[in-house]
């Protein structure tokens, strides 16, 4: 036996198809058609009432009636209007002595047309209103709907967010208190082993070993100084030192450095004929240019033409690093120039990714430019621009 609610289903899967296919005709053919269907069932109804009633009938009301469904199913007043205004000219040839006629001769029937526009008209007017605070009411209720979702996106998204920079910033940590730590021990290792080599008793055998020791002891410092800097600046609190310094001492401050390190390597120096005195983290810069130096020395397969070029170039203050050794791979240079990580293979290019990347982010955070290729003479050319700012001095 079939249940109340498997029928109550299937008449709203019924009329939830029907109102689809209804609402698949066009509007204004749609309109037309109930205002031409439910004027006829108002005539049929009232042909109905009069024939049981003879004079006495209620016409008026069943019209309309009419008027209200053909409101509420059409869009706009202008229908329901059309309807009221038929409708009572409808009754009065119809269902008003004399039938089959137009007249208005009657005492009262002027009032009653004229009174029944005005209701069927004001009736019209009160129900496409409710209708459109409904629709309204949906498209907030819709809109209401979607900016809640929209905020349990944001916040699920800032929760993501906050969770990623917790982990950020305890990774950094962590790196930060290992780098700190590693870097006390290896510069008494490096110290202790200049030490040694500066002693006459040391074996030539021994004198090779600690020279090792001190080139892989420098290159691991210099290693730490690159994750101290990666990490402060990913620190938000940490900003740049910034101070106006000239580029030319802080050069030659790298200069010297990579000298002590590499006493056997040659290092041109050429200087631009403008002062470039610009603002500047002088210790972040100068560990740039202290990388892109030992990156040319141990990766170029070239110690004796390497040089350091400063010029200016427009408004950006420029510094050239170039070698004539075997130049960069297509890889790496489509890397620098996007940013990328750098594709290592092997030893010859051990610690060259993690000094380009610092040396991308200081000037990055710079506000500068940081490029790399290969000069068509052969070997690789490094090169970063430092905004300038100009300066009066008296």
């Amino acid at each position: 036996m079939v249940s109340f609610q498997e029928i109550k289903r299937a008449a709203s899967h019924t009329y939830q198809y029907l109102d689809q296919q209804f609402h698949k005709v066009p509007r204004v053919p749609r309109n037309l058609l109930v205002t031409a269907l439910f004027l006829f069932a108002a005539h049929w109804a009232s042909s109905i009432l009069i024939s049981h009633t003879g004079g006495e009938n209620n016409s008026a009301l069943v019209f309309v009636l009419a008027v209200v469904l053909i409101s509420l199913l059409t869009s706009g007043y202008f229908y329901g209007i059309i309807a009221s205004i038929v409708g009572a000219f409808w009754i009065n040839i119809y269902f008003m002595a004399p039938y089959a006629q137009f007249s208005l001769t009657r005492a009262g029937y002027p009032v009653a047309m004229l009174s029944m526009v005005t209701i069927s008209c004001v009736v019209c007017a009160l129900t496409a209103r409710v209708k459109k605070q409904a629709i309204e009411a949906a498209r907030r209720e819709k809109n209401t709907k979607a900016l809640y979702e929209m905020n349990e996106k944001l916040n699920a998204e800032k929760a993501a967010i906050q969770l990623q920079s917790e982990r950020e910033a305890m990774r950094s940590n962590i790196l930060r208190a290992v780098s700190h730590d590693l870097r006390t021990p290896l510069t008494a290792i490096s110290g202790a082993v200049s030490v040694l080599l500066s002693s006459p008793d040391v074996s030539p055998k021994n004198l090779g070993m600690l020279t090792d020791i001190k080139q892989d002891a420098d290159s691991l410092i210099l290693m730490v100084e690159n994750l101290l800097s990666v990490t402060r600046l990913q620190d938000i609190t940490c900003p740049l030192q910034k101070q106006e310094e000239m580029l030319e001492e802080v050069a030659g401050d790298a200069l010297l450095a990579t000298r002590r390190h590499f006493p056997d390597c040659r290092i041109a120096m050429d200087l631009s004929e403008d002062i470039l005195y610009l603002p500047m983290d002088p210790l972040l810069i100068k560990q740039v240019i202290v990388n892109l130096l030992e990156n040319a020395i141990r990766h170029s397969g070239d110690l004796e033409h390497i040089r350091l070029r400063l010029f200016r170039q427009d408004d950006w203050a420029v510094v050239e690093v170039r070698d004539g050794g075997r130049g960069l791979t297509p890889e790496v240079c489509q890397a620098i120039q996007a940013g990328t990580p750098l594709p290592l293979s092997g030893d010859t290019t051990r610690g060259m990714g993690i000094g380009l990347s610092v040396c991308q982010r200081i000037i990055k955070a710079h506000g500068g430019f940081f490029a790399a290729g290969n000069d068509p003479k052969g070997g690789a050319v490094f090169r970063f621009g430092l905004p300038m700012e100009e300066h009066e001095h008296e």
